[in-house]
């Protein structure tokens, strides 16, 4: 698996859904990506393993070609730094219904993902009242129940799709002492 030109890493087999599922994977990916390129050690010292266990899991993460090996960020040679290889990880779900295996690893993938953004949306929560109250009153939750037909959820799916890929490009390689990670969950 490679990524694309537009920077999705594309997840085709069970086996490679199944690797990325495991949480502490999912969360060693989205470090990666939100802190650019870091060390087994350095990333263990965040999530509380050690850099042995560590080290598998990223072993595991670049057999299936989510992330690679980056650059040196010091002088020390034993160091093995690691980053992702694409800012964004999909799976078409239409394409997995017809093969079992492939959809119950889409499944349990999607289950994963859903688990760790709800943790991230409960630290949010908790986090709110210490955070600047101009972060609070320009952040949003709700939910909306919608009748719509298929052509009309296809029509809000590209939508927010579009929206959210003029956000992400807008927010690439930014360094403004003034903006900070924001987590937009569809």
């Amino acid at each position: 698996m490679t990524p694309t030109n537009d920077g999705h890493s594309p997840l085709t087999s069970a086996v490679s859904m199944r690797v990325l599922a495991h949480p502490t994977r999912l969360r060693l990916l989205v470090l990666l990506r939100e802190h650019g390129p870091q060390t087994a050690a350095q990333l263990g010292d965040i999530v509380d393993e050690a850099p042995g266990t560590v080290s598998y899991h990223l072993a595991k993460l670049a057999s299936i070609d989510l992330i690679v090996a980056a650059e040196p960020q010091s002088a020390d040679k034993r160091e093995r730094w690691w980053k992702a290889a694409a800012p964004l990880t999909s799976w078409d779900m239409a394409e997995l219904l017809d093969d079992p295996e492939k959809a119950a690893a889409s499944w349990a993938l999607q289950k994963s993902i859903g688990q760790a953004y709800a943790a991230r949306f409960s630290d949010y929560i908790d986090a709110a009242p210490t955070m600047p109250r101009e972060w609070v009153e320009a952040g949003a939750t709700g939910d909306r129940l919608l009748q719509l037909t298929v052509d009309e959820l296809t029509s809000l799916t590209a939508e927010v799709e579009a929206l959210v890929t003029r956000y992400a490009e807008a927010s690439a390689g930014r360094t403004d002492s003034d903006a900070a990670p924001v987590a937009v969950v569809y």
